[in-house]
This record gives structure tokens, C-alpha cells and sequence, in this order.
């Protein structure tokens, strides 16, 4: 059941990374340039199509967009100055390769070479080409990823960090009863206080106090002293924000801090 349980609570992290990735590739593809195949472009490539030439030269298969794509690339080389090089990249190796895949299709052929028009089935080899260290960064950030945590040790930690904020308050409270700042009183004098705004702040009814003095001394067995502070502020800061994050993973509201 906790196996079940850790990915059923998983389930929407995975989903948000694949939301992530497809977010990144529209974005990508809206800024991207827009090209408009030209009239040239059309013909060839539906002469492509009518001739059986590659990538239209499979029996049962109709190539035609593919070929269209591959005119206008065609164009691009044509009108690209003097010095710059392009590459045609795709993983279709059935329809553009040669038999053996890793060179273009003896249709296609003519239009690359070594020195201005690259054929390549493999983005990464191109991109190594431009620049090695890139393309290292690149598949590093790419595929580090961090294995989202279960349920049960999110609730574990939660469970600790919820016992030390009631405990550290517990302190400050017993510090308030020993400075004379709180009082200790019966239940009648507690109610003989009346409702008004801040009139219990300075009081704790003492059978209240004592079960508080039981469940403390539980806690302090249960997790030991040297996990319930003190702490520095910096620490209580911590740890406060550790609870806050937790419990907002666990569907509640930001700085949600009750104990």
C-alpha cells in the first residue's frame, strides 16, 4: 500500500515535468522563423512524388510533405551566402537515407557536401560540430533529474518538523510560567476571566498544562533532546519554512504553520 500510495502521490510531479517539456518546445516553436515553401519548391517536390524519387520512393507510403520539406531546404542552401554552412537533419533514415542510413539517398545526394550542406541523422553530431562543450552542458542539464520524494517520507519528515514547532513553543511557554509572565490557574478562574480580546493570554489552565508537561516528556523521548533545540534564529527560520513547504506539497496553504 505504500508503494501505491508513494505513486499515486508521484503521478502529478511526472505529469508536471512533461507539461514543463511541452512548454518549452512551443515556446521554441513560436519563436522560431517561419518559412514559406516557394512555388519552385511545390513542383520539385511534386515531381518527386510523380517520379518515385526519394524520400517518395516507397510503393505504399506518400511522402509528399516530406519531400516539400526537403525542397525547401534546397532553396535555403541555394540563397545562403558565401561562407555559411546548413545542415539537414532528421531521424526519417527510412525516407531520406542511403541502405545503410547514415548518408542521404543516392536521389538526394547532390545537394550536400563536407563543406556547405551537411546531411546528419543525429542532432547531437551537429550540434557537437558548433560547439563540443555545449552540447556536453546541454545533455547534462537534460538528462540530471531529481527522483521526486514518496509520500511516507514527506509525511515522515512533516511528522518530526510538526513536533519540534509545538515543542519549541511548549519552552517558550513553560519560559512565560517560570518568569511569572503566565499563569497556571484552575478551570473556574480561567472562565471567570471572560471572553474579552487578549484576556487568556497570560493564563493556561493547569490540567491543560499538565497533560502539555506529559505529551513534552513523550516527545522528548520519542525524538531526544538534542533534536528540539534550542535553536538560532536562523535555525528557527529553517525549520519553520521546511514545515510551511511540506505541508504545501501536502495540498495546504502556504505558511500553514498550526500545531
Amino acid at each position: 500500500m505504500k508503494k501505491l500510495e508513494d505513486a499515486n502521490h508521484k503521478i502529478p510531479i511526472f505529469g508536471g515535468e512533461a507539461e514543463g517539456v511541452l512548454e518549452r518546445i512551443d515556446k521554441l516553436l513560436v519563436a522560431a522563423t517561419q518559412l514559406e515553401p516557394s512555388d519552385g519548391a511545390k513542383l520539385r517536390a511534386a515531381d518527386r512524388a510523380l517520379y518515385r524519387k526519394a524520400p517518395c520512393h516507397h510503393e505504399t507510403k506518400n511522402s509528399m510533405a516530406d519531400a516539400l520539406l526537403f525542397e525547401m531546404y534546397v532553396d535555403l542552401v541555394q540563397a545562403a551566402p558565401p561562407g555559411e554552412r546548413l545542415a539537414f537533419v532528421t531521424h526519417n533514415k527510412t525516407d531520406f537515407g542511403a541502405l545503410n542510413q547514415k548518408l542521404p539517398h543516392a536521389d538526394i545526394a547532390k545537394h550536400f557536401s563536407k563543406i556547405k550542406s551537411m546531411y546528419c541523422i543525429n542532432l547531437v553530431e551537429i550540434l557537437r560540430r558548433i560547439d563540443p562543450s555545449m552540447v556536453t552542458q546541454l545533455m547534462w542539464e537534460q538528462s540530471w533529474e531529481e527522483e521526486p520524494r514518496g509520500l511516507h517520507e514527506l509525511l515522515k519528515a512533516e511528522e518530526l518538523l510538526f513536533h519540534q514547532v509545538w515543542y519549541n513553543r511548549k519552552m517558550v511557554m513553560r519560559e512565560g510560567i517560570e518568569d511569572g509572565k503566565i499563569k497556571v490557574v484552575a478551570k473556574e478562574e480561567w472562565d471567570n476571566a471572560g471572553q474579552g480580546v487578549g484576556r487568556h493570554q497570560s493564563m493556561v489552565i493547569d490540567t491543560i498544562w499538565e497533560g502539555s508537561l506529559r505529551a513534552q516528556r513523550q516527545v522528548e523521548k520519542q525524538y531526544g533532546l538534542k533534536n528540539l533545540g534550542p535553536w538560532s534564529d536562523f535555525e528557527w527560520g529553517m525549520i519553520n519554512g521546511k514545515l510551511s513547504a511540506i505541508r504545501w506539497m501536502l495540498g495546504d496553504d502556504w505558511d500553514m504553520l498550526d500545531t
